[in-house]
């Protein structure tokens, strides 16, 4: 995607200034000690090695240059960032989707990094952190997926608070810290910083007083309830970040919502996922798209009616690096849409 002039330039500005102005930060001093979703890391030394269960930690790694450290992937939603293609194809995926226990233990890893606790948590379907911790494995998992989160609650868990950047900020610079790599992940955090505020600034000129939106992510069936995003993830600080409000009023994560009461909240703006999983039928953005303009419900809205569609990754409708991306996409979209 082309970003706006004002969008291009603010991030070159801030890059400039990480060249010529930053200081050099000091390495990680071993032994480091950390506090991680309930549980306490110490670090002798960076891990040799990594495996990655979630497709946002592998994507964090390779950003911090460290995928020569990487030896097995697993949970994927989309194709890896263009710009890691050739260095994914070298490392051995696991799984597409779960991983097992065992083909996680095989690899011998001195470290797993998790982006999501029911895969790898108090009742994870890999296995517990404390599985892992018996056999001298330690596990991060992204504070993205814990803090302001109750997992315990829905089958995606719950927000307790509004999901903002700063957990994932604060992931990608522990990896950092853990991996002896401090520059890269100040140098990394700080370009997201500089686009996220760039992608607000000019939502934020578009003075939007009253325009609203739905995340649509998939549906188990393509004619029954869809699986939309609640009021406090990654798509909610998305929409209230540029000014929009969320129709859904629900503090899980993926809550399922009835056709009839997203259209009687007639959202102004349909943002719907593109990926490659195909889990379910909907999980294909192209029949989305069929249904909302064939449905008796759905095409009466008028985000169909006037094409207020914006089909983003759907990786990045989860907390993720992509986060800022989507919402550049987002932001770039809503000047078209008229929605004063």
């Amino acid at each position: 995607m082309r970003l706006p002039s004002t969008l291009r330039l603010c991030a070159a500005t801030a890059m400039l200034s990480l060249c010529l102005g930053a200081p050099a930060l000091a390495g990680t001093s071993y032994p480091l000690t950390l506090q991680n979703c309930g549980v306490t890391l110490t670090f002798d030394k960076a891990p040799e090695t990594v495996v990655t269960v979630g497709q946002a930690t592998t994507e964090i790694l390779y950003s911090l240059g460290l995928g020569d450290k990487v030896v097995g992937t697993s949970v994927w939603f989309t194709g890896v960032l263009p710009e890691f293609e050739d260095l994914n194809a070298g490392v051995e995926r696991l799984a597409d989707n779960d991983p097992s226990f065992e083909s996680v233990v095989a690899k011998r890893p001195g470290l797993v990094a998790v982006q999501y606790e029911w895969h790898i948590g108090a009742q994870g379907i890999v296995a517990t952190r404390e599985q892992f911790a018996d056999l001298g494995i330690p596990t991060y998992t992204l504070p993205a997926d814990c803090v302001g989160k109750d997992n315990t609650a829905g089958s995606d868990g719950t927000r307790t608070e509004m999901y903002s950047m700063d957990s994932l900020y604060q992931g990608v610079t522990e990896l950092a810290q853990i991996f002896d790599v401090t520059d890269r992940g100040a140098e990394l955090v700080d370009g997201l910083k500089a686009r996220e505020a760039a992608a607000i600034e000019a939502a934020k000129a578009l003075d939007l007083q009253d325009a609203s939106a739905v995340f649509w992510f998939s549906s188990a069936e393509m004619d029954i309830d869809p699986y939309v995003a609640g009021n406090g993830g990654a798509p909610a600080w998305m929409m209230a970040s540029l000014g929009l409000k969320n129709v859904i009023d629900s503090p899980e994560e993926w809550p399922v919502v009835s056709w009839e009461t997203i259209a009687r909240a007639n959202p102004g703006v349909i943002v719907i996922a593109r990926m490659d999983r195909r889990r379910f039928e909907a999980d294909d953005y192209e029949k989305k798209l069929a249904f909302l303009k064939s449905d008796p419900v759905t095409r009466e809205m008028d985000a169909v009616k006037n094409d207020r569609i914006v089909i983003i990754d759907a990786h990045a409708m989860d907390p993720s690096i992509r986060n800022i991306a989507a919402l550049e996409e987002l932001a770039a979209a809503l000047p078209r849409f008229d929605l004063k």
